[in-house]
């Protein structure tokens, strides 16, 4: 990437910037292969995914091309659970949602890694782009970011080669049935210039410029000979977080406006979520720090400030211990979920190496000990929306009644067995995905 030693520079400085919400947060959120199918997901919980006989040749599909042939129409996406609404009486499946933000693939070829993670252990995942990150530095000025001068941005921009990258990533993580969203564009943080401070207009600004390199990447690039992402961005773009969860309050007005479904910029405990501005609220959540008297934020960032403060490389000999005490303390979030109340567990990333790359590992063991369990579904936002939507509003009412970690008095038979089942003739189904035709 122009320079990927640049952008992580960038990146970094940008981190350092982020405003600290409390002192148990301890910052807020900062920033930062190949293609193939993914296995038939499989456990309980109302997820069922229609898969064709083993060996049988996949369907083919419609493929339209759209605009420049950037993106293209490519029918149903592929690998999607079918969710059903809870039964009377029955306990609600855990799910665990992995988020990467700035998502692209550079020199540590990290994007493709976890994607290989995820096949392993039918995990899928959410992948915030940064859309900066398909715009080559020789057309920087093609940016006009809010409040900043045109062809300015925190994060940098890419390279030729480094768009192929991510693209290809891309193209296989969204055929393998993971999400493609947005962390929008030039990464402004802090109190004088960040995005903290944008409007509602501002914000619908950086949203269509964000789709509009994400549909032009191969004109800007001249890269024409390249394969279309499989997906219309417009239908395909339904969730975002915000640099450094700054800035919520006026985006999730904006995104409300403009159709999207969920946003996860702000910060929470691990209840079952609700609805603001018509969103779901899928917030990031605070979870324990091993050893530690405070919680902090479910990501990598926030447990690397509380352990070498900005440093991104601090000791080698604390490495191994840190690594630990991020997975112990995911772990733990999970354990008191599945055993509790069955909140989702929210879970963000950076594709860095910080700290010797301790907290990719930290991830990857959680991924591997969680995701495996029986009643666990690890699914994108966008999947999790799916599901919300599909259940009985009365449900989910009763379901945030429940403290962090509070498992229901006397069984969920019990606590739920009187919810209402819907009006008769109705039966409960997810909304029409937007790339269902």
């Amino acid at each position: 990437m122009t320079a990927a030693g640049t952008r992580n520079t960038l990146r970094r400085r940008t981190l350092a910037a982020g405003a600290v919400a409390a002192a148990l947060v301890a910052g807020l959120a900062g920033c930062s292969g190949s293609d193939g199918a993914a296995p038939a997901k499989t456990g309980t919980g109302g997820q069922a995914v229609e898969k064709g006989a083993p060996g049988a040749a996949p369907k083919k599909s419609p493929v339209r091309l759209i605009g420049d042939g950037s993106t293209a129409y490519t029918g149903v996406q592929p690998n999607q659970p079918a969710w059903k609404r809870l039964k009377p009486g029955e306990k609600p499946p855990q799910f665990v949602v992995f988020s990467w933000d700035g998502a692209g693939e550079d020199s540590q070829k990290l994007f493709s890694h976890f994607r290989t993670v995820g096949k392993k252990y039918n995990a899928t995942m959410t992948y915030f782009l940064s859309g900066v990150y398909l715009l080559p530095e020789g057309k920087s000025e093609l940016y006009k970011p809010p409040q900043h001068a045109a062809g300015r941005s925190d994060i940098g921009f890419n390279d030729t080669e480094g768009i192929r990258d991510t693209v290809r990533e891309l193209r296989g993580a969204w055929q393998e049935g993971n999400e493609v969203g947005t962390h929008f564009n030039g990464h402004f943080c802090g109190p004088e210039s960040g995005v903290g401070n944008w409007s509602v207009e501002d914000w619908k600004s950086e949203i269509a410029q964000a789709k509009s390199f994400v549909k032009n990447w191969r004109t800007n690039a001249g890269l024409s000979a390249e394969q279309p992402l499989p997906f219309d961005y417009d239908k395909e773009l339904v969730g975002a977080r915000t640099p450094c969860l700054e800035g919520r309050k006026n985006f999730v007005q904006a995104a409300s406006q403009l159709g999207f479904r969920y946003d996860t910029s702000g910060v929470n405990n691990q209840v079952w979520p609700k609805k603001d501005q018509g969103l779901w609220d899928l917030s990031m959540q605070l979870v324990p720090v091993p050893g530690r008297a405070f919680e902090t934020l479910s990501m990598d960032y926030n447990f690397m400030v509380n352990q070498s403060g900005t440093t991104t490389q601090g000791s080698r000999s604390m490495h191994q211990y840190w690594g630990n005490q991020m997975r112990d303390g995911l772990v733990q979030a999970f354990d008191r979920a599945y055993d509790g109340n069955r909140a989702p567990l929210i879970i963000g990333n950076h594709f860095e190496s910080w700290n010797g790359g301790t907290y990719m590992r930290a991830i990857e063991e959680t991924i591997s000990t969680v995701c495996v369990k029986r009643e666990v579904h690890c699914v994108s936002f966008r999947q999790l929306a799916d599901w919300l939507d599909a259940q009985d509003p009365q449900v989910l009412d009763k379901l945030r009644t429940l403290k962090v970690g509070q498992a229901p008095q006397g069984g969920w038979q019990s606590f739920l067995a009187a919810a209402p089942a819907g009006p008769p003739g109705n039966p409960a189904k997810a909304p029409k995905r937007a790339d269902e035709r």
